[in-house]
């Protein structure tokens, strides 16, 4: 027999379908809010803005190559003789989203001692001591994923280039709008590119600073790689004329201590680095070679979240980190706080990072618009003066449902936070602007003072 209902649950079904409220689950969570402040829509935050442009958005525009660059890779892969270019494209994409982290070699010990004890355990006395190394070499080969590092000769550079150019270029110029939307007067004049590859840091950072940019320093291991990126700023050729001026090609990194950079870049190279000992090394030197901002880019996975958060904890050391560079260090982006991620002590641990949407190089598999996720993270050798109001990061896509939104936050207390927002109880205003926000993007609330973190100030002259 049917169940009848009452009429005061119609009622309110009928009421919630109709928009009068929001959903029963909606209202209390939006009720349980801290830290987000009542918005009047008389306080004028936006000032003549409309709600799509407000301050918070810093999600760039579909992004798209330039034209010389686009033509010049076009060029370069059709000239060459790769074989199957398009099934190496996408076995290196695949390859290099689904790498993890090189075990390390106390890890490596730790796991064979593991195994040992367990075949100890569980096999007759006679087994040779040969047999059962040879039992736990398998087991380890089995169990332990296989890094490898790779080495571009001048095939596999051409391959990585149809791969990684475009997204590369999308991913750095979303790190450098950051930077330029939050303080536009800044102008570097020097940069120095870490793994440089195919030279998109160079044409990214031309694009929005050429005006004051004197010289790129673009640093990669691979001779082939530095050839390749020199030929895209010839348009293509050996013999052009450089299309950016002021760019000088290295195999190492400068030796003085003394020479320092504005701007200092490492796209998508510290997961080429076979240990953590290797990655260490080269944060602190990266970060001695840096006057003004080091960012470091990398995919949007686990193993690059995990990356980024060793070399963050690396810089915050301050003093602990280095003696010879006792400079403390501080997060200009993403983090709105220099504590431990909320990502990595999460029950279900996501990789904090964000899309940017870019137009592909047009390659007859390359039709489509795509949106890959990064990770960045921006630090500033000193405090910056004139960071964002906002300190509330949208951490996932932004779910926009009747009369309520979702937001999924990381706050200034260092915690993770999912808000529903409404108009009803948070104001028309910020509502509005939640609903046209999008991850990555910082969501304009307002919070307490004692909430937000404070520059490191020195202490009162007596």
């Amino acid at each position: 027999m049917a169940t009848v209902r009452s009429p005061s649950y119609l009622l309110t079904l009928g009421r919630w379908r109709r928009g009068v409220g929001v959903a029963p689950q909606a209202r209390a969570l939006a009720a349980l809010v801290p830290g987000v402040s009542q918005v009047d829509n008389k306080s004028g935050f936006l000032g003549k803005r409309p709600h799509r442009r407000h301050p918070g958005i810093l999600k760039l525009p579909c992004v798209r190559l330039p034209r010389a660059l686009a033509d010049a890779a076009q060029l370069m892969l059709l000239d060459s003789a790769v074989p199957n270019v398009e099934k190496q494209v996408q076995a290196l994409t695949n390859y290099l989203w689904s790498r993890h982290l090189p075990v390390e070699p106390g890890e490596l010990q730790r796991r064979a001692e593991h195994l040992e004890k367990k075949f100890l355990e569980n096999s007759d006395s006679s087994q040779t001591e040969e047999k059962l190394r040879g039992a736990v070499l398998h087991a380890l080969r089995k169990t332990t994923y296989h890094w490898q590092e790779l080495s571009y000769n001048e095939g596999l550079s051409l391959v990585y280039m149809a791969a990684r150019l475009d997204g590369g270029f999308a991913a750095v110029s979303r790190a450098f709008h950051e930077i330029q939307t939050q303080l536009p007067e800044f102008q570097p004049k020097t940069l120095m590119d870490f793994g440089s590859g195919t030279g998109s840091v160079t044409w990214a950072a031309h694009s929005i600073w050429g005006q004051s940019l004197r010289e790129y320093m673009c640093v990669d291991s691979s001779a082939a790689m530095l050839d390749l990126a020199e030929k895209l700023l010839k348009g293509g050729s050996e013999n052009g004329k450089l299309y950016i001026p002021g760019v000088f090609f290295r195999q190492f990194l400068p030796v003085s201590p003394k020479v320092q950079f504005n701007v200092v870049v490492s796209a998508f190279s510290l997961s080429e680095l076979p240990s953590k000992a290797d990655r260490a090394e080269i944060v602190q030197t990266l970060w001695r070679k840096t006057s003004d901002f080091l960012i470091l880019v990398e995919n949007g996975t686990k193993a690059g979240h995990c990356l980024l958060m060793e070399a963050r904890d690396l810089v915050l050391k301050g003093k602990e980190k280095s003696p010879l560079d006792p400079r403390p260090g501080f997060v200009f982006a993403p983090c709105p706080h220099e504590l431990p991620c909320p990502q990595l002590t999460a029950s279900k641990p996501l990789a904090c990072s964000f899309s940017q949407a870019y137009h592909p190089i047009p390659f007859s598999w390359k039709q489509d618009e795509k949106e890959p996720g990064m990770g960045v993270n921006i630090f500033p050798t000193s405090f910056p003066q004139k960071q964002s109001l906002y300190p509330y990061r949208i951490t996932q896509p932004v779910l926009k449902r009747p009369r309520h939104v979702h937001c999924h936050l990381c706050c200034p207390d260092g915690h993770m936070q999912h808000a529903v927002l409404t108009a009803r109880r948070h104001g028309r205003d910020l509502y509005r602007c939640a609903r046209v926000s999008s991850w990555g993007d910082l969501l304009p609330v307002t919070t307490p003072s004692e909430l937000l973190p404070s520059p490191v100030e020195d202490p009162p002259e007596s």
